[in-house]
Order: C-alpha cells, then sequence, then structure tokens
C-alpha cells in the first residue's frame, strides 16, 4: 500500500488548496491531504482542512464507506434528505463517526476557527470515492481513488466537475 505520509501533524503533511468561486450559495474553500491508498483493495487515507472563516467544501456524498475522526477545531454537516427536510451533525475535536457506503448528499464546513478530518474511505468495486454536485442538485459526477491518487501524483488537485474526465 502506497504511504504518501508518514504522518497526519498538519504541520508535516503537503497540502493541496481547493476554491471555487463561481458557488453563490456559500464559498468553497479548503485544502486537503492524501495519507496514503490501496487501489487494489479501495482504501484511501485523507485530512481535509477548513480554514478559519468557514469555508465548505463541494456539495457531496460519500459513495464509500467512511470513518471520519476531527482532529482539531470542528465539523459541521447538513444532510440533504430524500423528503427535502435536513439534518444538521456537529462534531468537535476527537469526535469519530462512521457512516456507510453511499450516504445522503451534504453540505460540510468547519467552524469559525476552521477544523481539521481525518477520513479513512473504503469505496466498493467500482472504485468510486464521492459523488458530487453543483449548487442547484444536478450535474452530478464522480470522483474515483484512481482519480483521486492520479491527480496527487500529478501534482494537481482532483476534479473540477464533469467536463474533465479526471483530475
Amino acid at each position: 500500500m502506497p504511504r504518501i505520509s508518514e504522518s497526519f501533524d498538519p504541520a508535516a503533511v503537503e497540502w493541496r488548496h481547493v476554491a471555487d468561486l463561481s458557488n453563490s450559495e456559500y464559498k468553497v474553500d479548503f485544502e486537503y491531504s492524501l495519507l496514503g491508498y490501496d487501489l487494489e483493495s479501495g482504501r484511501l487515507d485523507m485530512l481535509l482542512r477548513y480554514g478559519k472563516g468557514g469555508g465548505h467544501c463541494r456539495r457531496h456524498r460519500h459513495v464509500a464507506a467512511t470513518a471520519t475522526l476531527i482532529l482539531e477545531g470542528e465539523q459541521f454537516i447538513t444532510d440533504l434528505l430524500p423528503d427535502g427536510s435536513t439534518k444538521q451533525v456537529h462534531r468537535t475535536k476527537g469526535d469519530y463517526a462512521l457512516s456507510a457506503a453511499d450516504a445522503h448528499p451534504h453540505n460540510e464546513c468547519g467552524g469559525d476557527d476552521g477544523g481539521t478530518v481525518l477520513l479513512s474511505m473504503h469505496a466498493a468495486a467500482d472504485g468510486v470515492l464521492f459523488e458530487y454536485f453543483d449548487e442547484n442538485m444536478q450535474n452530478p459526477w464522480t470522483l474515483s481513488i484512481q482519480q483521486y491518487v492520479d491527480a496527487w501524483i500529478k501534482g494537481t488537485t482532483y476534479g473540477e466537475g464533469p467536463k474533465q474526465s479526471a483530475a
């Protein structure tokens, strides 16, 4: 299993920045770091970091089963439920959660002072980790473990949307 980092120390890993100013509903602004992966088994471990001021990641759902551990700060999640309602989740440093594959779409951000999250994901046989949506919950696109790893190796960030076949 390739290991990219020997530490989950936020000061010791390489961070990649993602920002999308085209979203008018919320500010997409976060960093991520790949810790390690196993393409054959579909396993990928990564860090996700939100800066101060509540930057969000893209609206998405986890297709892969995911373990989450809050290392620093806070994580706020708004699950978008099938009946149109929402469910709020607030996690703080030390909180741990498991989610099954095929989770609800959600919005996710850090708290006022940001947050750092460890995600350990296990994709199904097709290798898909995430499904992303535009701000209108339309035009979905997926991101596989292979696309994620390929982008990391190339030194780029992962897929920007359905117009790109990979990162």
